[in-house]
C-alpha cells in the first residue's frame, strides 16, 4: 500500500481550512486518511501552520511520499531538512 502526505480540503465556501494527512494514494481527496498529523489554514493573518514533526518523520522514514504542496509546507517549518539529515 503506497501512502502519501497531503492536504484535506475542509472548511466553508471560499474560506478553506486544510487538514495535512496520511492517506492510501487511491483514496480522494477528501476520503479515507490513515492519519491526521497537522493543519494548515491560509486564510488568518499570519497563515497558521501547525504540525507534529515526529508523526511526520515517523511516516517519510516508513516511506510515505508528501505532494507537492505538502512538501512545500514541510520545508517551509524544516521538516525535511530535518528528515534529509537524518538519512546521512
Amino acid at each position: 500500500m503506497a501512502t502519501k502526505i497531503r492536504l484535506r480540503r475542509m472548511g466553508a465556501k471560499k474560506n478553506p481550512f486544510y487538514r495535512l494527512v496520511v492517506a492510501d494514494c487511491d483514496s480522494p481527496r477528501d476520503g479515507r486518511f490513515i492519519e491526521e498529523i497537522g493543519y494548515y489554514d491560509p486564510t488568518k493573518q499570519p497563515e497558521v501552520l501547525k504540525i507534529d514533526e515526529e508523526k511526520v518523520l515517523q511516516w517519510l522514514a516508513t516511506g510515505a511520499q508528501p505532494s507537492d504542496t505538502a512538501k512545500s509546507l514541510l520545508r517551509k517549518v524544516g521538516i525535511m531538512a530535518k528528515f534529509h539529515e537524518s538519512k546521512k
